[in-house]
């Protein structure tokens, strides 16, 4: 069954790294449909005037479609006046975009699509899309935790001004922030152009998900470990090298299971449990694809902190592949905590290939 929610698109990233420059370009293209873009302040996002076609108290709407409005009161309360006014007619458009400030973290923007009823009725998140800059991606990084919370919990990093720095410090930012997010991929982008085209569809758990893409979504190095001694657990530990990085990037640590028995449905329920009630407040991202005992088709999943949207399942799906992934990407947890966050399940699959065997 399609789902007709509408996909939001949570946009965010470091000061200065160039989100004012991708949403001018979003808003001046028309390949992803009309958006809705919830912005703080209109003065903050500095949309280019040229795309204007009218402009009122509340609604800024561009030559392309698109349109723009600027947060009244709390989110929610903003985002579900343009759904009514879309409902009447007043309105149209077919996703939004919600840019945050420099600064802000994520994880409560999310916990809010999750949470408020109305909003999760009518609206689904489409995916997290991080802003970072090649030029000074490096200090902010160092100076600033939340950019590296930001860039922990996205789908997709938009990395921007690749064209003012050398190919050197390209490649160094990108294997810092693919040490701190294994699982998204990083787009260069010079001044927005081309970005939008990896902004939709970039979450793994909406209902029409595709094999390839839900894999594609949980896809980090670590899923397929050269030691085979590791597959007796399928518990692997992303490195991070202290020595190279920030002391804010030794807050990170990434951990992800590959299991290659389906699970009870108990045991995983009693795992996802625990790990909210102990961890929660440090998950920046709780992301997989399960597959249970007596269920054919595997379903994916994903939550922030302590709030898990409901899951999905992909009913085409090769089975010949039965395995499940799961990746943790938390803040403030030692390696050997981590690892204990697993071990249920790892313990879990060591039994079910004893029992096979």
């Amino acid at each position: 069954m399609n789902d007709q929610r509408v996909p939001v698109t949570l946009l965010t990233g470091f000061l200065g790294a160039g989100k004012t420059t991708l949403l001018n370009a979003v808003l001046s293209d028309s390949s992803g449909g009309r958006v809705a873009v919830i912005v703080n302040e209109f003065g903050e996002a500095g949309l280019d005037h040229d795309l204007i076609r009218e402009s009122s108290d509340e609604v800024v709407l561009m030559s392309s479609g698109c349109l723009c409005c600027s947060v009244r009161g709390d989110l929610a309360r903003t985002m579900l006046g343009l759904l009514y006014k879309r409902s009447q007619g007043e309105l149209s458009f077919d996703r939004v975009v919600i840019e945050t400030t420099g600064l802000a973290d994520p994880g409560p923007i999310v916990q809010t699509l999750v949470n408020d009823k109305d909003l999760k009725r009518n609206t689904r998140l489409d995916g997290v899309v991080t802003v970072a800059d090649a030029a000074n991606g490096m200090t902010t990084l160092d100076s600033q935790f939340e950019a590296v919370s930001q860039a922990a919990g996205a789908d997709v990093i938009i990395l921007s001004k690749t064209d003012v720095v050398a190919p050197e410090a390209v490649a160094a930012i990108e294997t810092r922030l693919r040490d701190l997010n294994p699982t998204a991929p990083i787009v260069r982008a010079i001044r927005g152009e081309n970005a939008h085209q990896h902004m939709w569809g970039v979450s793994g758990v909406r209902h029409g998900v595709t094999q390839t893409e839900a894999l594609h979504w949980l896809q980090t190095p670590s899923s397929a470990p050269s030691d085979p001694l590791q597959n007796l657990s399928g518990l692997v530990l992303k490195p991070t090298d202290s020595a190279a990085f920030s002391p804010h990037d030794n807050r990170i640590r990434s951990v992800s299971i590959v299991l290659d028995k389906p699970l009870e449905d108990q045991v995983f329920d009693d795992w996802l449990n625990d790990l909210v009630a102990l961890r929660g407040p440090n998950l920046l991202r709780v992301k997989g694809l399960v597959f249970l005992q007596g269920i054919d088709a595997p379903f994916v999943f994903h939550g922030v902190q302590d709030i898990f949207d409901d899951p999905v399942p992909i009913k085409d799906w090769d089975q010949s592949d039965r395995s499940s992934r799961i990746v943790i990407i938390a803040r403030d947890l030692s390696e050997d905590r981590l690892r204990r966050c697993l071990r249920p399940l790892a313990k879990e699959a060591e039994m079910s290939l004893t029992n096979a065997s």
